[in-house]
């Protein structure tokens, strides 16, 4: 029996909406402002087991970005509880964290502490961490110098060769030219192989859930609607919601 990974209890993420700024800034310090609330995830349970591939399909602003979050530690609920167990790795946003003074080097490093690695792993990873972003004497050049293509290959690059346990993709294998696409899509596809390695795939494309993924968790408007198999999943969101 394969242990959990990720589990969702009674989740509820609410977001407190402001008509300007200066109104939010005001609400810490006053607790008489008047805001909106947006209840982004609504009572939401799941549980996800060791090694599968697992697929969060909704429309844009469905949830799907906020669950991601509050699994990276980015945000927390408003009510319930997550576990999370293991090295979670995120093709989210790929340039979060760098140091734009730092050397790309030095980044590899900064980035891999904040990911929970140790120096001794990092220097062991380092070599096919730069091989992969194929940046050659830019690696020791400060990252405010790289172009914006070169910020995103640095960061996918760590990302995918740090050997995650958890693993999320968030529709952003983009990254560079056609051939470095490839590149990218055939190291996604290495990772997710390995069995002891979970998926979570976040997408509104079901034909790139089913290239991915065994299992489908269809969310709208903050709550889940359907969970099952990848199949079955991709018939509910065209029946459903489906533009």
């Amino acid at each position: 029996m394969k242990k959990t990974v990720v589990e969702f209890k009674n989740v509820t993420k609410i977001y407190k909406l402001f008509k300007s700024d200066k109104l939010r800034l005001l609400s810490v310090f006053y607790k008489g402002v008047k805001y909106t609330e947006k209840r982004a995830v609504d009572d939401i349970s799941f549980t996800i087991k060791q090694g599968e591939s697992v697929a969060l399909i909704g429309r844009n602003g469905a949830g799907k970005s906020t669950i991601l979050k509050m699994i990276t530690d980015v945000t927390f609920p408003t009510t319930g509880d997550i576990l999370v167990e293991g090295r979670v790795s995120a093709l989210l946003e790929l340039t979060a964290g760098f140091d734009l003074e730092m050397s790309g080097r030095e980044n590899i490093y900064l980035k891999g502490q904040i990911m929970g690695l140790k120096d001794k792993e990092i220097r062991r990873l380092e070599p096919e961490i730069i091989a992969f972003a194929e940046l050659g004497d830019y690696i020791d050049q400060p990252v405010r110098t790289y172009s914006s293509g070169m910020r995103a290959k640095l960061g996918f690059a760590t990302s995918v060769c740090i050997e995650p346990e958890i693993f999320i993709v968030d529709e952003v294998l983009s990254v560079g030219d056609a051939v470095f696409r490839d590149k990218c899509l055939k190291k996604v596809n290495e990772i997710i192989d390995k069995d002891n390695v979970t998926l979570l795939f976040v997408t509104h494309s079901i034909s790139d859930a089913s290239q991915f993924c065994k299992r489908g968790i269809v969310i709208k408007d903050g709550k889940m609607v359907c969970d099952c198999d990848m199949k079955e999943a991709a018939k509910y969101y065209k029946e459903h919601m489906a533009e």
